[in-house]
């Protein structure tokens, strides 16, 4: 699908930041076939160095979704074609749980029934650099922390915006699930910032959504004390580890 994210220095620092010209991130290509799928794509799907999938009611009415993915370094693929999506890998029958004979061709792409694309326009990017299609031509490049990958993040997100000031209106949302519990809050208040500061263009941020996120360390015990508060760990259980 050639989705890549090409990477060059911009500042003096000792460590290279994403780069992605306006052009780069505007000129997104249609997809109308992808391989393992029958037929066209009923849905509009456009890649270039990201993948978007667009909403099939009024795009310049309905809300706008970037997905980051957990890991870290995860693919958009894996939400794409596994989680919310438009599509999916067709179910494979096992039988007596014997695995099915690779006959060399491509796996099957069916429609997803469950995709949140019947809510929202979503757009789907690798990161941190060298997930999934993108690189880096440096060994500094490759890279990057949390604060950077979600820098990276906020750099792409003002650039598509400018390449598509039609959908400024609409509504906005970050979202993620896993590790990327940390990175779209610092997104999400990068974008805060950069609106309170009047930087343009101005992203229509409404909130943020998290899956079954990764926080901090220090929420871990929290899980002992929901789990037996919900009945499912005795007291007799919850005494022990507690102590």
């Amino acid at each position: 699908m050639g989705c890549t994210a090409k990477l060059s220095g911009l500042d003096q620092q000792n460590w290279e930041v994403l780069h992605f010209s306006e052009r780069v991130v505007a000129a997104g290509s249609p997809v109308k076939f992808l391989p393992g799928f029958k037929g066209p794509l009923p849905f509009e799907l456009e890649t270039g160095s990201y993948f978007l999938v667009k909403m099939d009611l009024n795009l310049l009415s309905t809300g706008w979704c970037f997905q980051l993915n957990g890991g870290p370094r995860c693919s958009a693929l894996s939400s794409l074609l596994f989680e919310i999506g438009p599509i999916t890998f067709e179910p494979v029958e096992y039988g007596d749980f014997k695995p099915a004979e690779y006959n060399s061709s491509f796996p099957s792409l069916v429609l997803n029934p469950h995709t949140w694309k019947k809510v929202a326009s979503f757009i789907f990017l690798d990161l941190p650099v060298c997930t999934g299609f993108s690189y880096a031509r440096t060994s500094a490049a490759r890279q990057s922390d949390d604060m950077q990958a979600s820098d990276h993040a906020y750099q792409f997100l003002h650039k598509w915006f400018n390449g598509h000031p039609e959908f400024l209106r609409n509504s906005f949302y970050m979202a993620g699930d896993s590790y990327s519990g940390l990175g779209v809050p610092i997104v999400s208040q990068l974008i805060a910032n950069g609106n309170a500061k009047g930087l343009e263009p101005f992203i229509n941020l409404k909130g943020y959504l998290l899956g079954n996120p990764l926080t901090y360390r220090g929420d871990y015990n929290q899980g002992i004390l929901y789990a037996h508060g919900m009945g499912l760990i005795s007291d007799e259980l919850f005494e022990v580890r507690i102590v």
